[in-house]
């Protein structure tokens, strides 16, 4: 392990993640701040009504192979723009690094339609049994928050418009995700690969609920890891789509970064925990995953 091969691999590669995750932060900030300071109150209603179907679209737009998505998505809940049946829905449902990974591994086309079609499923089922059930239960948004109060959390300057105030945000933002990075990239450079997937044929049994650990770090990097160890035959179908529904990419560090209330955003990550490792095991035990 030379210096130079650690500065390629964890410096360069933590510097190129940032790079394609900043567009995604500024654009997702700053419409929030047009929300904000030009549709108000009655666009974020109109939202809202338009929630009903949210977790479809949440379902489609995870489908898409950037992990970008799932921080725009966090910041949009965290906002109250977006419900959480959506967010969970985009959440199980994007794909990550999965689908790049797929296609440079020589995948057969008919394989990557199935599991994005079953990420989809299981993100779009789960976003709309989880909006209904908060319908149900007449649950209301607690104590109403909205962007101008996610705003005022974040300490922004609203009164310098929507631009300044959305690349505060995004700096501010941005600078966390990059110490993070680093210090995952950091770990993966010294610990290794193989090590890690020698953790995973030692407890079988623990197979799901392990994927699902590794799915929850908050970097590209565990959904490249997890791919590769189905694709080599090394994890179930079941195990691996347990690691690939709970990898948000840096989805769930935004929400933890910009909800006011840390105890939600456990909440979340626990519920996608739990619908992750849950379905993973059940397409195992199913035989779903002998069809993959």
């Amino acid at each position: 392990m030379t210096l130079a091969a650690f500065l390629e691999e964890v410096i360069l590669d933590s510097l190129k993640d940032f790079g394609k995750l900043l567009p995604f932060l500024f654009l997702t900030y700053l419409l929030m701040e047009f929300l904000e300071h030009r549709a108000g109150e009655g666009m974020e209603k109109a939202i809202r009504r338009a929630g009903h179907v949210g977790p479809l679209w949440g379902g489609l737009l995870g489908v898409v192979p950037q992990c970008g998505f799932s921080a725009a998505a966090s910041g949009l809940y965290a906002g109250r723009v977006i419900s959480l049946g959506t967010l969970i829905a985009l959440y199980l449902s994007t794909s990550d690094e999965m689908l790049p990974i797929l296609i440079a591994e020589g995948a057969a086309p008919l394989l990557i339609v199935k599991l994005l079609l079953v990420k989809f499923v299981i993100g779009t089922l789960a976003g709309f049994l989880i909006d209904l059930s908060f319908r149900l239960l007449k649950s209301k948004e607690r104590e109403h928050e909205h962007i101008h109060e996610l705003c005022e959390h974040e300490g922004c300057h609203c009164e310098e418009g929507i631009f300044r105030s959305a690349l505060h945000h995004t700096l501010h933002i941005g600078l966390f995700l990059l110490i993070v990075m680093l210090l995952l990239n950091t770990a993966v450079f010294f610990l290794g690969h193989e090590r890690i997937a020698d953790i995973f044929s030692t407890v079988p049994v623990l197979g799901h609920i392990l994927a699902a650990l590794v799915g929850l770090i908050p970097n590209c990097a565990s959904s490249v890891l997890i791919t590769k160890l189905y694709l080599e035959g090394m994890i179930s179908a079941g195990c691996m789509l347990s690691g690939l529904l709970v990898g948000t990419g840096v989805g769930l560090l935004v929400l933890f970064r910009v909800s006011r209330r840390k105890r939600d955003a456990f909440s979340v990550l626990l519920m996608l925990f739990g619908i992750g490792a849950l379905a993973g095991m059940l397409i195992d035990l199913l035989g779903i995953g002998n069809i993959l």
